[in-house]
């Protein structure tokens, strides 16, 4: 019995606990974001081009910023998209130092492509 009843209070308080870090918080709403990309305004990863420079060049950069210790991962998730001379860069970093890291990789690997950065430099809190 006193076993039960404790297995029962452990129980509530857990589910209490879990239901109060929900309420707290902040929903992970990116809805505004993902009708900005189907309104086909902005570049999405199903635009990048099948030509085999472009492909080579967005591994390209790809591949360095992998490999570049000062970024996030934040960072090294954006959308690097090469599509006929133009090479674009989408996504949230955390710094304004991360968003010229990556722009100036980007320029080491696009050649005569034109740069079209539209990294967003995220709010601290």
């Amino acid at each position: 019995m006193k076993k039960t009843t404790l297995s029962i209070i452990c129980f509530s308080a857990l589910t209490l606990s879990v239901i109060a870090q929900e309420n707290s918080s902040p929903a992970a709403d990116n809805s505004g974001r993902n009708k900005r990309d189907r309104s086909g305004e902005s570049q999405t990863s199903g635009d990048q081009s099948n030509s085999s420079a472009d492909i080579k060049m967005t591994a390209a950069i790809r591949r360095d910023l992998m490999h570049e210790k000062s970024l996030s991962t934040t960072a090294k998730n954006v959308k690097i998209i090469a599509e006929n001379g133009v090479v674009t860069l989408r996504g949230p970093v955390m710094s304004q130092a991360e968003k010229t890291k990556i722009v100036e990789l980007a320029k080491a690997h696009a050649g005569t492509a034109r740069i079209e950065d539209q990294l967003e430099v995220k709010a601290s809190n």
